[in-house]
């Protein structure tokens, strides 16, 4: 599997580098890591995760895949076993965590556990995706695993089926649907870090996108283009108008992955950044540094994250949202028009400043992809 030299790894054709030590808020999206300690400052959460701890039917979980679902190694599946190998050689992840394949015919996988993770793959995602597609895959659930995702991962997906037994009980129902909120919220952004774990380990940006092209629109690559496919994330985030921006926003409420578009868009901008190349040469933030990492810093980042994005953004609400700060007047007006269809002469009626804004609450409902369908397509 390695060369022997500590730095890289010897393949047909090319070579992979392995990053010794490496921290997770190497390859963490900005927003992950400030959404996840706000998650934890979440009035009452310490106490939830505590208590869910010992109710979690996490020995059932295991119990289960070992006794239906087959167990990845040496004798089964070994070419996943020697991809889960490598992606956590590569990672440097010294535990590798058990991995699974169950039969699903719905692309997907995921890494959950509260003591220990443990790595599924559904027969979907297996047979359609090639080597280099799923060793992404692979290396992108083991970044979870590394960052320490798979805890709340298991949580959101108890929580989310507590929250449709108990929806008839309205006061429990509101407060799991805010945690349900919360964490599914989270959970978009860790996605993003984990697309950028799967790529620090296959090295292979062409692979990582043919491999989300695939899970939005099959195995018919004939058919499709990475360059159209991009495309069409740009297209999505600037098209439309103000009532445009809303449906996004109440589209993606119920996700637990963001859109496959925005993800390629993500992962093509992040691989082709500064932070991406000093990775790859070698400088990167290392594990035993972790309890020095302040977590201002962590929210500073974050926040000049969201600035960037803001100032850089072709959203129509993002535009309003800057006008507002740039203390553009009457905004007001330029939203009612907006929604009652009046185009823009109608200025008039905004002289009192004062705004209504979208509800932007949802009923957390089953885990759906955005579509209606159970859970989502996405790999976790």
């Amino acid at each position: 599997m390695t060369d022997g030299t500590g730095g890289t790894e010897r393949l047909p054709g090319r070579e992979r580098r392995r990053f010794p030590g490496i921290s997770s808020r190497a390859y963490e999206h900005p927003t992950d890591r400030s959404a996840l300690v706000s998650l934890r400052k979440l009035s009452g959460f310490d106490t939830v995760v505590k208590a869910l701890s010992g109710l979690l039917p996490e020995r059932s979980m295991r119990l289960l895949y070992l006794s239906d679902s087959v167990r990845v190694s040496d004798q089964q599946f070994a070419h996943l076993n020697a991809m889960l190998r490598d992606a956590c050689y590569i990672l440097d992840l010294e535990k590798v965590p058990p991995m699974y394949v169950t039969q699903d015919p719905k692309p997907n996988a995921m890494c959950v556990g509260m003591d220990e993770p443990v790595i599924v793959l559904t027969t979907g995602l297996v047979e359609l995706l090639d080597e280099e597609e799923m060793r992404a895959v692979v290396g992108h659930e083991v970044g979870h695993a590394l960052s320490g995702h798979a805890v709340y991962r298991t949580i959101l997906l108890f929580l989310s089926d507590l929250a449709i037994k108990i929806a008839w009980i309205p006061l429990g129902s509101v407060a799991v649907r805010a945690l349900v909120i919360a964490l599914r919220e989270w959970f978009r952004k860790s996605e993003l870090s984990a697309d950028r774990a799967g790529l620090l380990v296959g090295q292979d940006l062409q692979a990582s996108m043919r491999g989300l092209m695939k899970l939005a629109g099959g195995n018919h690559l004939h058919e499709m283009n990475v360059d159209a496919f991009l495309a069409q994330a740009k297209e999505y985030e600037a098209g439309g108008d103000v009532r445009d921006s809303v449906l996004k926003i109440m589209n993606v409420l119920p996700r637990s992955h963001p859109f496959t578009t925005v993800r390629a868009a993500e992962l093509k901008k992040w691989a082709e950044s500064r932070d991406y190349q000093r990775i790859m040469d070698g400088h990167y933030p290392r594990r035993q540094e972790d309890r020095e990492a302040s977590i201002r810093d962590s929210f500073r980042e974050s926040a000049t994250h969201y600035s960037d994005s803001m100032r850089s953004s072709k959203d129509p609400l993002m535009g309003i949202v800057r006008d507002i700060a740039g203390g553009v007047g009457d905004v007001g007006g330029r939203l009612r028009d907006t929604f009652t269809g009046r185009g823009s002469g109608g200025g008039q009626g905004g002289s009192n400043g004062n705004t209504n804004g979208a509800d932007g609450s949802g009923d957390s409902g089953p885990d759906t992809d955005g579509t209606g369908r159970p859970g989502g397509s996405d790999p976790s």
